[in-house]
């Protein structure tokens, strides 16, 4: 059986990605910040646990309540209160940066010795095309008109990081997942994908064998070169 822990499990993408991993037979512990928040996870046969990934203690025992893990899927993340220059600060992206990259460091670094354990260690970081430099600057793409600098930094940062625990964990499957516009609270419901298409990449990823990719950025779609 798969054990596998999720973060930010309790809405959106991350709820959506708790009941497709449940149907593909995981055992599937739903972190999140609120449990109050969890009974849609619940209904869905996951485990609910306390876990905000800007809280250490909060991680430490999360993981601890966890008796085994194979896949560690970083779903959690905050699109932050900057979406241009004028209200940009440096608040204003420490606070994405603390969440959205250094909260999947936290966690990550909590969770490696119990993935370290496991015959097929794999981490999906839920990162965004909002981060792919290339896209940003591709007129016609979604993520090209998109002013925000926090979420982007965030997630570009997030791909880079990826990369490098792939360099450095090679007996894991460490890859960054591109939900694409998809329709959810982040965005209004504006986005032109339900969740369970923003969640392709994600699943597809967190159920990758020992021969499957490493140090990759897949959308639905499949790898993204760099």
């Amino acid at each position: 059986m798969t054990t596998t822990l999720i973060t930010g499990a309790n809405r959106s993408l991350g709820l959506e990605t708790v009941r497709r991993l449940v149907e593909a037979g995981h055992t599937v512990h739903a972190g999140m910040r609120d449990t109050s928040r969890g009974d849609e996870a619940r209904a869905l046969g996951a485990h609910v646990v306390q876990l905000d990934v800007t809280d250490q203690d909060s991680i430490d025992r999360a993981v601890a309540a966890i008796p085994a893990l194979d896949v560690l899927v970083n779903n959690a993340g905050v699109l932050g209160t900057s979406f241009g220059v004028d209200d940009l600060d440096a608040d204003a992206i420490a606070s994405v940066l603390d969440t959205n990259v250094t909260g999947v460091v936290r966690v990550t670094q909590a969770a490696l010795p119990k993935l370290r354990a496991s015959a097929n260690p794999v981490i999906v970081n839920v990162a965004s095309g909002v981060g792919f430099a290339r896209w940003l600057t591709t007129p016609g793409r979604d993520e090209f008109p998109v002013p925000s600098i926090p979420y982007a930094a965030s997630k570009a940062a997030l791909i880079a990081l990826t990369v490098q625990y792939a360099k450095n964990l090679p007996g894991f499957r460490v890859n960054a997942s591109d939900p694409g516009y998809t329709a959810t609270e982040f965005n209004g419901f504006g986005g032109h994908q339900t969740v369970t298409e923003g969640t392709d990449a994600t699943v597809a990823l967190a159920t990758i064998g020992t021969d499957g990719p490493t140090g990759e950025f897949h959308d639905r779609e499949g790898r993204v070169e760099y």
